[in-house]
């Protein structure tokens, strides 16, 4: 079904409009598979998030054209073709309403083979055909190929993809961890994912003027709320979750720069380090990128060993803030979220510390701070909607004498990566206080105690609202609900007093030391656009980090 409100309509686009709220902000549209086999349409997904070189791949295809063709290439800085196949045979097949969460269940297709030569990296798989009507179809998948157990793992970098993330935000089909049609009334979240289903359009390619969340300019004195990364899918046809999260919008160009810096980079999924953790060992420093969400009990275990042990971790990302758990070896991705109090049965297992609730919510006692230093809940939105709008769009300097700063021309107060706006739209920090003109943190929400706190921007888990929309129909994205559900989770009641504490959060480069190793953490999703845009103190901050943590 498609609303009329939906402008981007048509067989293959469905969604509905929450009451009173008939907008492209709020409609909940999505890309789906027809069960009418004359609707011209190509998808295809694989059977795993990760392959190491040797094992094949397995390509799930629903097509109604007669044939399409393949093409796989490593989209590194410098693009490699692998494997290319004309004239694969097509096939239809009919997709389940609930495929977002059980699966598209269509037959295997086709049997790839990873070469033993397959540098480790991020692989897409490239479907091009034309329907029988003559209309031209294409779709992009992305899978990713782990490093040879033979590797040699002196000097170089592993990248962990925010994969789990890339799950919780991915609509295909209907659902996700946001919105969906599962429920009575066919308009609730999904706390169940399947991962045997296609990535929803812009998680694998994006035109290069697509927007990013945090807002480019600031708005004017009166003017209403505005989305641009929501109005312009809704607009041309892309996920309504293009801009947080995805290999388009993130790790893709991270990857890029590393590469282009000079840096020897291997790749893993988030699976991998749940899955199997040994495939860090030997490495002196992994590195994260963009929005990394979502974790499971066990990855945090794989990176707080990792770290124990001598590793270093380069984190260049936000809103580290849920926990996860995985099914059916990883196939199958669980978080029931705002409502894992009431509803997640592991809740009344004998692991209730495994509800999949926020890191710092009282079931889990496990704070996200002692992983990363620093924790969502205490941060989150900067930059966009009525969080902080016209926030300084940076990080404001403490501790220029730092290290990671050498070389940078920074001096005490500078403002790190505002034409950029690098600081938003999700950030991480720690409750904290100012001493003497610099920040330290309290301890009360789990922080080490020998976080050096050396950035800090403010953020707020609160939207506020100005009542500024000009044609009366306007409504927060956010709203209070945030801030409302962490001081549920974290304190057991949203009293007006814990609201209000939430309204003010923070943003932070912090450092700390655990074990034999060290944990830096940019807590910001947008750092990468510091490296988009060739910014050259964040190029030389990021460049200082990696060669220290890589070379000792």
């Amino acid at each position: 079904m498609t609303p009329e409100s939906c402008k981007v309509k048509g067989p293959l686009w469905g969604g509905y409009s929450r009451p009173g709220k008939p907008d492209a902000v709020h409609d909940c549209y999505y890309q789906k598979a027809s069960n009418d086999p004359a609707v011209p349409q190509l998808w295809a997904y694989t059977d795993a998030l990760s392959y190491a070189p040797g094992r094949p791949i397995t390509l799930h295809l629903c097509t109604t054209a007669e044939t399409c063709d393949l093409l796989i290439f490593r989209d590194g800085f410098k693009k490699e073709v692998v494997f290319e196949q004309s004239g694969l045979k097509g096939h239809f097949h009919e997709t389940p309403e609930d495929c977002s969460v059980k699966g598209c269940n269509w037959p295997a297709a086709l049997q790839i083979p990873v070469g033993e030569d397959w540098a480790s990296g991020a692989y897409v798989l490239e479907l091009s055909a034309t329907a029988p009507d003559g209309t031209p179809l294409s779709y992009d998948h992305i899978l990713v190929v782990r490093p040879a157990q033979k590797t040699d793992k002196r000097g170089r970098l592993l990248f962990v993809l925010a994969t789990s993330t890339w799950t919780a935000y991915n609509d295909w089909g209907g659902s996700n961890h946001y919105e969906g049609i599962t429920g009575a009334n066919r308009d609730h979240f999904s706390p169940v994912l399947s991962l045997q289903r296609p990535y929803a359009r812009g998680f694998v390619r994006l035109p290069a003027d697509a927007p990013r969340v945090p807002l480019r300019e600031a708005p004017e004195m009166g003017a209403p709320l505005c989305y641009p990364h929501l109005e312009w899918p809704y607009e041309n046809g892309y996920s309504k979750k293009y801009a947080s999260t995805g290999w388009a919008s993130y790790d893709r160009a991270y990857l890029h720069w590393l590469e282009e810096a000079g840096y020897a980079v291997d790749l893993l999924s988030e699976t991998d380090l749940h899955y199997r953790p040994e495939l860090v060992e030997g490495y002196s420093c992994l590195t994260f990128n963009g929005h990394s969400e979502y974790w499971s009990w066990e990855m945090r275990d794989c990176i707080d060993s990792y770290v124990e042990r001598g590793g270093n971790i380069a984190r260049f990302a936000g809103n580290f803030l849920w926990q996860i758990r995985l099914e059916d070896e990883g196939r199958t991705q669980v978080c029931y979220k705002y409502i894992a109090r009431e509803e997640d049965p592991q809740r009344n297992s004998d692991q209730p510390q495994l509800t999949t609730t926020c890191w710092d919510a009282l079931e889990t006692g496990r704070p996200g701070a002692q992983t990363f230093g620093l924790s969502g809940t205490r941060g989150i939105y900067a930059g966009w909607g009525g969080c902080t709008p016209r926030g300084a769009g940076g990080f404001t300097i403490y501790r220029p004498e730092h290290w990671i700063f050498e070389g940078a021309d920074l001096y005490y107060g500078d403002v790190l990566g505002a034409p950029s706006r690098l600081f938003g739209y999700e950030v991480d920090g720690v409750d904290h206080i100012i001493r003497d003109g610099l920040p330290a943190p309290t301890g009360s929400d789990g922080a080490p105690e020998n976080l050096e706190i050396l950035a800090l921007g403010l953020a707020t888990l609160y939207e506020a609202d100005h009542g500024n929309d000009r044609d009366g129909t306007a409504t927060p994205y956010i709203g209070s609900a945030d801030a409302e559900f962490a001081a549920r989770a974290v304190h057991g009641a949203a009293t007006p007093e814990l609201i209000e504490r939430y309204k003010r959060g923070s943003g932070m480069i912090a450092l700390f030391k655990r074990g034999k190793g060290t944990v830096l953490t940019a807590g910001t999703c947008e750092w990468v656009a510091g490296l988009i845009d060739r910014d050259p103190q964040v190029e030389r901050i990021t460049g200082n980090i990696l060669d220290r943590f890589l070379n000792g």
